[in-house]
């Protein structure tokens, strides 16, 4: 049974590796979704997977790559889609 979650991540977030190494992360769980930087200076992402697995990223995202400083992250659950793979936007 999957689960698809929106997470948001705001701090020090943009211009670190957050992305792609959130891609990384994602991948290495067999989590699908996707992340982009948004304007405000926050990271969107949406994962979609294995409950077990979209929980390892949300935990990862809250620490993200060394040179990030996460100051919050906001977690919205929703109806997965049936995404496959992961992509950096």
């Amino acid at each position: 049974m999957a689960v698809r979650k929106r997470i948001t991540a705001s701090g020090r977030v943009q211009g670190v590796w957050f992305r792609g190494t959130t891609e990384q992360r994602a991948r290495e769980l067999g989590v699908a979704g996707w992340a982009k930087n948004r304007p405000d200076g926050s990271v969107e992402v949406v994962a979609e997977g294995a409950p077990d697995a979209v929980d390892k990223l949300v935990a990862f995202l809250h620490e993200g790559p060394r040179r990030a400083e996460v100051a919050s992250v906001d977690v919205v659950d929703e109806e997965p889609e049936g995404l496959s793979g992961f992509e950096v936007r």
